[in-house]
């Protein structure tokens, strides 16, 4: 796991001193994700940057890395991310005659390029399994690939120029470079406050993700995207048990590619049925010991209150899994005063280059990994098995199945709102956009073939899945990806496997709902591994603080705002509704956001253009 970025201009050349000096800084704010080297190269238009997370071949595997024809570079790499498959790629790359000088993976996907993505880039990028993101130059083709992982786990941002394109793996990469605006439209306000993705935009003007599943293509000519991978109709026909068969086959294969890996590796257990069936098939396919972290808060299981979508705390069934499955396991606990240092909330929204916050959930899972960095430098977490699955309350309420919009109850931040000027609230006009990025997801939606197809419940679960994997799940990665490459923590998501989405996506909903609960297919095919009381249990959210003294403190520092009209963000508020904000409780998403945006708009000096 690495950090990428990188300057195409098709009119000048990148190797002068001024310009070596742009790379450079663009190339240093991705120190974080890549704390063990640091490597540039540069040649005429093209200017790549990369820091490396050394995971694979800790000496070998520098980057950039060149492939070489004729004593000079053919094809120029910057990387990251992990091939899970690169041992079996590597075996047929040299039964075709390649030579490796290293044994990292990035060479293989190199040389992959170079035999089968010659002609079209898609051949050689269907080819791997894994979680990556990626810029392929070609020196004689002068041209530039950016190339993002099926299911969008690793992030890849853009911004075309006037002759040419920057890129990076994280946005401030890309606002390090002086051609690129620090703006933020009426399309950028809307992305923030909203909770789902929208592949199209970014919260920053002129800037762009490379979508999932996709290339984006940059020549002198233009710049071309194209698809590579989408989700498919598969019209399942297996029976339940065949099934349950099958996704217990795939789960275990998955896991023992993912436990490669040539650093410390531990897991992410929260006493669900997601991580501790993962966490109990790392312990059975691993050669040592598996360590296991969980997040816990002063005071929390003793003081638990149970609420929506919280039914239970995580301690009792974590102390169950690691005893049963044998982990070698340690709790990290918070307080509410380490939540809220300032310190901490400026530096979780560093890393997460939005305004867009969850509040305490950010702060709490940025110190977690702050401190498994210090015994681990890869985490295998359950992210994603919710989704496919279908383990969310939503899935199995009528109403909101029903309903012809995204079916989580948090759309957008409508406490947030009432904070914001009603004059720029109207200009966002969020009722269109809501209702134009619904029906835009739906019309992406594969049709349903097989016997389920005539079924109208069969239909519409469909969309909702599709919604959940294509609007939901990528901001939680692209969450867990930040907060963890903030310190060089490298993050596997198991879950997003894409043999296994394909699999369990083409899945009728009857299947996965077979024993009448959430997860019926996970819970089936992992039930064995795991101690009753986990198998039993409902699905709880992860755990937000109850500590009372958190609300006191974001009041208190909520109202400093409010009071101290110089702030940056204080031209977008309504005074009358922001205090309104402290007179009523369920408000702490609203106030946390707005807090958030002042300090986006400060540190980032962000210019508002609505």
């Amino acid at each position: 796991m690495c950090g990428i970025c990188g300057w195409i201009d098709f009119d000048r050349d990148l190797g002068t001193p001024d310009a070596r000096r742009e790379l450079a800084v663009m190339t240093a704010t991705m120190a974080n994700r890549g704390p063990d080297d640091e490597g540039t190269w540069i040649d005429g238009p093209a200017a790549l940057g990369h820091r490396r997370l050394a995971i694979i071949d800790i000496q070998g595997g520098r980057q950039p890395m060149t492939h070489q024809e004729d004593g000079r570079p053919a094809l120029v790499l910057v990387y990251t991310g992990e091939a899970y498959n690169y041992r079996e790629l590597r075996q047929r790359l040299a039964d075709l005659g390649h030579r490796f000088d290293t044994s990292s993976d990035t060479e293989v996907v190199l040389r992959a390029h170079r035999e089968w993505g010659h002609r079209d880039p898609r051949s050689a990028v269907s080819e791997l399994n894994g979680m990556f993101a990626y810029a392929l130059w070609d020196t004689a083709k002068r041209e530039l690939l950016l190339i993002r992982d099926r299911l969008g786990i690793k992030p890849l941002y853009y911004y075309p120029t006037e002759h040419g394109v920057l890129f990076g793996s994280e946005p401030k990469a890309i606002l390090a470079n002086s051609l690129a605006e620090r703006v933020m439209d009426a399309g950028g306000l809307r992305r923030s406050l909203c909770y789902f993705a929208d592949p199209y935009s970014t919260v920053f003007c002129g800037m762009h993700e490379v979508r999932p599943g996709h290339i984006v293509r940059v020549t002198r000519e233009g710049i071309q995207e194209v698809n590579y991978w989408q989700l498919t109709d598969s019209g399942h026909t297996d029976d339940v048990p065949t099934t349950v068969r099958r996704v217990r086959e795939l789960l275990e294969d998955i896991i023992q590619r993912q436990l490669i890996a040539d650093v410390p590796l531990c897991t992410l257990l929260s006493g669900g049925l997601d991580s501790s069936a993962m966490t109990a098939l790392a312990a059975r396919f691993s050669d040592e010991r598996i360590r296991s972290f969980a997040l816990d808060f002063v005071g929390y299981t003793d003081n638990f209150t149970p609420g929506p979508g919280r039914t239970t705390p995580d301690g009792p069934y974590v102390r169950d899994v690691a005893k049963f499955v044998g982990t070698d396991h340690a709790d990290i606990t918070l307080s509410a005063d380490e939540l809220m240092d300032p310190n901490v909330q400026a530096a979780t929204l560093h890393a997460r280059d939005l305004p867009l916050t969850m509040g305490d959930l950010d702060s709490s899972l940025y110190l977690l990994f702050r401190a498994i960095r210090q015994h681990s430098t890869v985490a295998l977490s359950g992210e994603a098995a919710d989704e496919l699955f279908g383990g969310y309350r939503f899935f199995n309420d009528p109403a909101r199945v029903q309903a012809d919009m995204f079916p989580w109850p948090e759309i957008s931040n409508g406490i947030a709102l009432q904070s914001l000027d009603p004059g720029l609230v109207e200009k966002l006009d969020f009722p269109d956009y809501l209702d134009e990025q619904y029906h835009g997801a739906l019309r992406e939606v594969p049709a349903l073939t097989g016997p389920a197809s005539a079924d109208p419940h069969e239909h519409r679960m469909r969309q909702i899945c599709y919604l959940f994997l294509t609007r939901y799940l990528p901001p939680l990665l692209d969450r867990k990806d930040r907060l963890s490459m903030a310190f060089g923590l490298e993050v596997r998501v198991p879950f997003c496997d894409h043999r296994l989405v394909e699999y369990v996506f083409g899945t009728p909903w009857a299947h996965k709902t077979f024993d009448g609960r959430e997860k019926s297919l996970l819970r089936a095919a992992t039930a064995d591994l795991l101690p009753l009381s986990v198998v039993q249990r409902v699905k709880s959210a992860y755990p937000a603080i109850q500590d009372r003294t958190y609300d006191r403190m974001l009041r208190t520092r909520f109202t400093a705002l409010l009071n101290d009209r110089n702030v940056a963000v204080a031209p977008l508020l309504s005074v009358d509704g922001s205090r309104a904000l402290l007179n009523t409780t369920d408000n702490l998403e609203g106030m946390e956001y707005i807090l958030a945006l002042q300090n986006f708009l400060a540190n980032y000096n962000i210019s508002i253009k609505v």
